[in-house]
């Protein structure tokens, strides 16, 4: 039987205020969230020796845990700086970035692509004193395109859902799903760490240790080399998560007797970090990557629908499009040129803007697209009087 490795998961996010509104209009879910976010520190600290995983909050997820009215707010749930502390000072957990608005990001302009990116690494550094290393786009939608700007940040690898990954020459099934890879565009390049869909899929709704530990070995029987198995799901969504029974959820019914058979040798996976993996096994294989996101719903990932499916998606992302082009031409127009408080203006419209960009507001369809012209809106009136101060 090969080795095999896991790399294991988490993705955290919630759109800008939402942890506010939460609190405010279902208290109940407000705690089941925010005891998502702590759960995974107890069991890190339990199994020290064993126990790997990766874990991503946006930046915009960051921002709400720093605002100091939310942590009063939910102080009788969790002590949140106390946790926010624990994340940066337990080695056993990767912390990974993402962008800081959580976007779509073949779907905003490549124009501000960069300062999602920076922005999200560096709220990263602030609150947990690390530099990320693994990049998690935002809804696993990646193109290609992305990678100069990735590795422009000091990103060395990028997780992408399996299906999207073609390789450039011949290689098994359990060669492409299950090994990491070398991803180039322009000169660029970047490691890329396959999902499985269907296991991270099983992550997400509930499963058991030995039926995991099943269907792993038949995944990977045909494998004739190290195999590096990834699941990766959200972290705070559905029952299966949020299950206040903890011996009935993700944590105690699947992750503490999981850790318990590989701490006793009864289980032939074993948790890894990528970085450990690649150290023994460095990618070898060229990919490229389909232009694509995960499966969320009754989409498939292969394209976009679940966010620009409809004629008002469509709308408002072209609403975005021409608000990011008109501020990057009034920033060149003005730079330099202009009294200070136009300067502190374009800033706010540039914050508006990338706020807008947050993937949430496409998802939920029209229920939400009123959020996004929130913030559109603002820019668009913010935009008018910096060319009426101008001209």
């Amino acid at each position: 039987m090969v080795e095999i490795r896991h790399i294991l998961g988490f993705h955290m996010h919630q759109p800008p205020g939402n942890l506010e509104l939460l609190a405010e209009t279902n208290e109940w879910e407000a705690r089941q969230i925010m005891l998502c976010y702590d759960r995974p520190l107890k069991y890190a600290w339990q199994y020290p020796d064993v126990a790997r995983f990766c874990v991503g909050f946006s930046g915009i997820l960051l921002e709400q845990l720093l605002d100091p009215q939310i942590i009063a707010r939910y102080s009788g749930i969790v002590d949140i700086p106390a946790m926010l502390n624990s994340y940066r000072n337990t080695p056993n957990i990767e912390i990974v970035g993402m962008g800081y608005y959580h976007p779509i990001f073949p779907l905003i302009p490549q124009e501000d692509w960069d300062e999602q990116i920076e922005r999200g690494r560096e709220k990263v550094r602030e609150v947990f004193g690390r530099e990320p290393r693994i990049f998690w786009p935002p809804e696993m939608a990646f193109t290609m395109e992305m990678i100069p700007a990735l590795a422009r940040h000091g990103y060395e690898s990028v997780v992408i859902d399996s299906v999207h990954v073609k390789p450039r020459t011949a290689l098994s099934h359990e060669e492409r799903v299950y090994r990491p890879h070398i991803a180039e565009y322009e000169g660029a390049r970047i490691t890329v760490v396959p999902r499985d869909r269907d296991l991270s899929n099983a992550q997400e709704s509930g499963l058991d240790p030995g039926w995991f530990d099943g269907e792993v070995r038949r995944k990977t029987a045909a494998a004739h080399g190290p195999c590096l198995v990834t699941t990766w799901s959200d972290g705070e969504n559905g029952g299966w998560f949020r299950q206040m029974d903890e011996g009935a959820g993700f944590w105690g019914h699947f992750f503490s007797p999981y850790m318990e058979r590989v701490r006793s040798g009864q289980m032939p996976i074993r948790p890894t970090t990528l970085s450990e993996f690649v150290a023994d096994n460095p990618p070898l294989s060229k990919v490229d990557v389909q232009t694509g996101a995960w499966n969320v719903g009754t989409t498939s990932g292969y394209d976009f629908s679940q966010w620009a499916g409809s004629a008002s998606q469509r709308r408002a992302l072209e609403e975005i499009w021409q608000l990011s082009r008109t501020y990057h031409e009034t920033w060149k127009a003005v730079t330099g040129k202009q009294p200070e408080p136009i300067g502190h203006k374009l800033n706010r419209v540039r914050e508006h803007i990338l706020r807008a960009e947050t993937s949430c507001y496409l998802f939920w369809g029209d229920s939400w697209i009123p959020k996004l012209y929130e913030q559109t809106g603002v820019a668009r009136q913010m935009l008018d009087e910096i060319r009426g101060m101008v001209h």
